[in-house]
């Protein structure tokens, strides 16, 4: 079974309460995320996994009011929740989705998903390196990696992130990249501060399509290319080199430990 597991909390640092804020009058950038992998014809399944906290209590409650299925687990630890969510749903093949990203295109998600089912591939991405716009970002896994992973990640960065295990041991995974014919990697839509938050709304306002696909915000960058610097000068990857230096104390204290 083919599942996508959305990852989704309220406790952002950059951006607090994030999945939660509303895109239009009425949907919150959840729902876009959801709405939007509904119009993927390969996925089986999709479930929001969100921690056990009681502040994501209204991420439950969102997921009951529309009928979305829900997994509850660790806050830090969301290589554990994930693999538990997997294994509670019996998905064979996990599709992994971010929820701050309310404009991922069903088209890419199932090109990626090709790719991986044709290949027999542990894990196949779309952004290593980046070629897609920030937002559009897809990772495709099979259980057996994801529970190797489980088993062996130790790193903080591995541990919160879910997949650096995966591909910084390429010698012990079959992996591979989805490329975009064009480079589109300095664009960008996903939401982590309050200017993406602003910058989506008005694709959201624009774009009268549902899903909103790639193609119609390229459509929308053609004509309005001036629009998409509004959110320019951000570091994406913030999150992430945070959890690096985390790694750097945690050896430290391992060393020390066995020292």
């Amino acid at each position: 079974m083919i599942g996508c597991i959305i990852q989704a909390r309220t406790g952002s640092s950059r951006l607090p309460g994030k999945a939660m804020k509303l895109l239009d009058k009425k949907n919150t950038i959840l729902h876009y995320v959801v709405s939007q992998l509904q119009h993927s014809e390969l996925l089986d399944d999709i479930v929001i996994a969100t921690t056990d906290l009681e502040e994501d209590n209204i991420i439950a409650k969102f997921a009951q009011e529309n009928e979305f299925k829900c997994f509850r687990g660790s806050e830090k630890d969301v290589l554990d929740r994930h693999y538990q969510c997997a294994k509670k749903f019996a998905f064979s093949t996990i599709v992994r989705i971010p929820s701050d990203k309310p404009l991922i295109d069903p088209q890419i998600v199932d090109d990626v998903i090709k790719v991986f089912l044709k290949s027999k591939y542990d894990y196949v991405s779309n952004f290593l390196p980046y070629t897609f716009p920030y937002g559009t970002e897809v990772e495709v896994f099979s259980f057996e990696a994801l529970e190797k992973t489980w088993k062996m990640a130790k790193l903080p960065s591995e541990r919160e992130h879910v997949t650096p295990y995966i591909y910084n041991h390429k010698d012990e995974f079959k992996i591979f990249n989805v490329t975009s014919s064009k480079d589109l990697s300095h664009l960008r839509w996903e939401v982590d501060r309050e200017k993406d938050l602003e910058l989506v709304k008005i694709i959201v306002e624009r774009i009268k399509n549902r899903p909103i696909l790639l193609k119609d915000i390229m459509n929308l960058y053609s004509e309005e290319p001036t629009l998409f610097n509004m959110n320019k000068n951000d570091n994406p990857n913030e999150g992430y080199l945070k959890s690096l230096k985390e790694d750097k104390e945690f050896v430290k204290k391992e060393k020390s430990k066995h020292g």
